[in-house]
């Protein structure tokens, strides 16, 4: 599945990983989520409620990664790396920023971002 991602009137679009944590969070899409700055290295932000199913957390990330961060029920796009690990409980993948990253990257410290489904 893709997604849109809009930030103001930019949008950068991605493709969700096939696992039962994604698809739970495309059943609540739309979406339209606080955003924020962590490390200078990725933009989080509370979703309205936990995601659920199971998938294999993941302890490093690559940049243009979506994740998941269970403890706070965080959305997390990753826009630099700064070789850091991810502490336990890890990150539970959620897909690819495929294009328009820097749109997120730049979006600032304080911003709202707009999760839609595009098929």
């Amino acid at each position: 599945m893709r997604i849109r991602l809009t930030v103001g009137e930019q949008e950068a679009i991605a493709t969700l990983e096939d696992n039962p944590v994604a698809r739970d969070l495309v059943s609540m899409l739309p979406v339209t989520v606080p955003m924020g700055d962590l490390f200078g290295r990725e933009k989080p932000g509370p979703l309205p409620r936990s995601l659920t199913g199971e998938a294999e957390p993941v302890f490093t990330y690559q940049v243009g990664q979506i994740a998941y961060w269970s403890p706070n029920h965080d959305i997390a796009i990753f826009y630099a790396d700064d070789g850091a690990r991810i502490p336990s409980p890890g990150l539970i993948p959620l897909g690819t920023v495929d294009h328009g990253l820097h749109v997120i990257a730049g979006a600032g410290d304080d911003f709202r971002m707009t999760i839609t489904a595009l098929n």
